[in-house]
C-alpha cells in the first residue's frame, strides 16, 4: 500500500454574469470580495470563477470516457489483468493514464498513484486477489492537509458478481460516476485552491467495498483532514423502472449520526437533538445549497439514509472512519440495467449498457461536483470547538474556535433553522469573532451553527455545536 505525504428548497439563487476564465491555471481567492459589516444579513451568491467552471463540463467529454470504460469488455475485479485490451487490468491502466494526462496538462500538478491491497478469500472472492485503485490529488496551497474528496467506482458485474468472463459492460453503475471524476479532475486541475482535491478511482466495489476501506484506512493512517467525501455512484439514468422519466432531480444520501459515536456522545446527542446533524449530514445540506446556487434544471433531494434501503455504497467506509461522506445519483434507478446478464426476456432488454446512458444529465451531477469542491476546497475550514448554550434563559449563544488555517479567513456566518426544518433556512454575517448571542431565540426551539468565510466569499459547510458552554 502506498502513503502519500502529508431545503427544504426555498429558491434558486440566479446566477452572476459569468467572466471569461483563460484555459491556464487560476489562483481560487485572489480576488478578495469585501466582507459584510458585522450584523448585515448575507444571502449566498455564486462565484463567477466557480460558475465558469460549471459551463466547463462537457457531456461530449464523459460520453468519452464511458464508452473507453465500456469498451473493455468487463471491470468485475475477478477478471483479466494481463490483458492490454479486456478486463479490470487494462482499465485501471487506462483510469491511471488519463490522470496522468491530466495531470500534464497543468504542468504535473496531479500526484497520481495506484493505492493497492491483497484482500484474501471472503464471500465474493473466491481466491486472494490485488485490489487496485487510482488516486490523484491536486495539492492545496494553503492547507494542504486538509481534502475534498471526488470519488467513482472502476468495477462491472453481471447477475453473478462472481462472474469474470461474460460481457459486464457497466456503462451507468459506474462508468458514469468514474468519467464524472475524470471530468472533474479536467476541470479543477487547470485551478489551485488552498485545500487538496483528490480524485479516486475505487476497485472492488461489488465485492464489498473493499478498495474504499483500502484508500479510507490510508487517509485515516496518513492523517488526512477530510472535509468531504462525494461519492458518485450511478450518475447517468433518467428513466426509471417505476415509469417515471426525470432529468431535474439528483439523490444525496447521507448519515445523520455518526457512527463512531461513543456512549458518552449518544446521551449528549440525546439532551441535545442533534440527531440529523452530523457531519456528513451538514455536507448534503451543503451540496443542496449548491446546485442552488450553480446549477440551473437540477434540484437536490437529500434523502436521509447513509444509502438506498438495505443497499451500499463506496462513501460508507470513509462514513465508517467518522469522515464526512455522500452519495451523489441519479433519482430514478432502472433496476433492469443494473447487476444484469445481458439479454432480452419477453421482450424486455436487460444488462447495463451505453444506450441507457444520459450525458447531458451525467453533465449536470458532474458540474454539481465540481461546484460544491470548488466551493468546499476554496474556502476555509469548518470551525473548531463550536459550543452552545443557553439553557432557560430567552437567548441561545455560540462560541467557537477558528480554524487551523486563518490564511485566508475574513469572518464566520452563523446559522439557525427550526427543529423540524431540514435547511438551514436563516443566517447573519457577525465578522471575525468567535462567539455570537442570538437575543430573542429560545434554544429550545431551534438548531443552531457557524461557518466559516474565506475573503474570496466562499464559505465552509456549518458546523453544529458538540459542546456545552456553561
Amino acid at each position: 500500500m502506498v502513503a502519500f505525504p502529508g431545503s427544504r428548497w426555498i429558491g434558486r439563487v440566479a446566477r452572476l454574469a459569468r467572466g471569461f476564465v483563460p484555459r491556464g491555471v487560476a489562483m481560487m481567492g485572489l480576488a478578495l470580495a469585501p466582507a459584510p459589516a458585522a450584523g448585515q444579513a448575507v444571502r449566498t451568491a455564486a462565484d463567477s470563477t466557480i460558475g465558469a467552471m460549471v459551463d466547463e463540463v462537457s457531456a461530449a467529454r464523459i460520453e468519452a470516457s464511458v464508452r473507453a470504460l465500456v469498451g473493455f469488455g468487463t471491470r468485475n475485479t475477478l477478471s483479466d489483468t494481463i490483458s492490454a485490451t479486456r478486463g479490470i487490468g487494462a482499465a485501471r491502466r487506462w483510469i491511471k493514464t488519463e490522470f496522468d494526462r491530466i495531470g500534464a496538462a497543468c504542468g504535473g500538478c496531479l500526484d497520481v498513484r495506484y493505492v493497492s491491497e491483497i484482500y484474501p478469500p471472503q464471500r465474493r472472492i473466491p481466491d486472494s486477489v490485488n485490489v487496485v485503485n487510482v488516486v490523484a490529488v491536486l495539492r492545496g496551497t494553503t492547507d494542504p492537509n486538509r481534502y475534498v474528496i471526488m470519488a467513482g467506482d472502476i468495477d462491472s458485474r453481471v447477475t453473478d458478481v462472481l462472474n469474470a468472463t461474460d460481457s459486464a459492460p457497466g456503462a451507468n453503475d459506474n462508468a458514469s460516476g468514474l468519467a464524472g471524476t475524470l471530468e472533474a479532475a479536467r476541470i479543477l486541475s487547470r485551478h489551485r485552491f488552498g485545500a487538496s482535491v483528490a480524485f479516486l478511482a475505487l476497485s472492488a466495489e461489488e465485492q464489498g467495498l473493499l478498495g474504499g476501506q483500502t484508500v479510507a484506512r490510508l487517509a485515516a493512517d496518513s492523517g488526512w483532514n477530510i472535509e468531504a467525501v462525494l461519492n458518485d455512484d450511478m450518475i447517468g439514468n433518467i428513466a426509471g423502472v417505476n415509469g417515471v422519466i426525470d432529468n431535474g432531480t439528483a439523490r444525496v444520501f447521507s448519515d445523520g449520526i455518526a457512527p463512531t459515536e461513543t456512549e458518552r456522545e449518544r446521551a449528549a446527542r440525546r439532551t441535545s437533538g442533534s440527531d440529523v446533524d452530523w457531519t456528513s449530514r451538514q455536507l448534503a445540506r451543503y451540496v443542496d445549497r449548491i446546485a442552488d446556487t450553480y446549477i440551473d434544471g437540477l434540484d437536490v433531494l437529500m434523502v436521509y439514509r447513509l444509502d438506498r434501503f438495505g443497499r451500499g455504497g463506496h462513501h460508507r467506509p470513509f462514513a465508517d472512519l467518522g469522515f464526512p461522506a455522500v452519495r451523489v445519483m441519479e433519482t430514478n434507478e432502472n433496476y433492469d440495467r443494473q447487476h444484469q446478464d445481458i439479454r432480452t426476456e419477453n421482450g424486455v432488454a436487460y444488462g447495463d449498457v451505453i444506450e441507457g446512458v444520459d450525458f447531458d444529465y451525467a453533465r449536470k451531477l458532474t458540474a454539481l461536483n465540481v461546484a460544491t469542491l470548488a466551493s468546499l476546497a476554496g474556502a476555509p475550514d469548518v470551525p473548531r470547538n463550536v459550543r452552545i448554550g443557553g439553557t432557560v434563559q430567552p437567548s441561545a449563544r455560540l462560541a467557537w474556535e477558528p480554524p487551523a488555517d486563518t490564511s485566508t479567513l475574513a469572518g464566520y456566518r452563523v446559522y439557525w433553522r427550526l427543529t423540524d426544518a431540514p435547511t438551514w433556512d436563516h443566517s447573519r454575517w457577525v465578522g471575525s469573532v468567535t462567539g455570537h448571542t442570538f437575543e430573542g431565540l429560545v434554544i429550545d426551539d431551534y438548531y443552531f451553527g457557524v461557518a466559516a468565510v474565506g475573503r474570496n466569499g466562499l464559505e465552509s459547510p456549518v458546523a453544529f455545536p458538540r459542546g456545552m458552554l456553561r
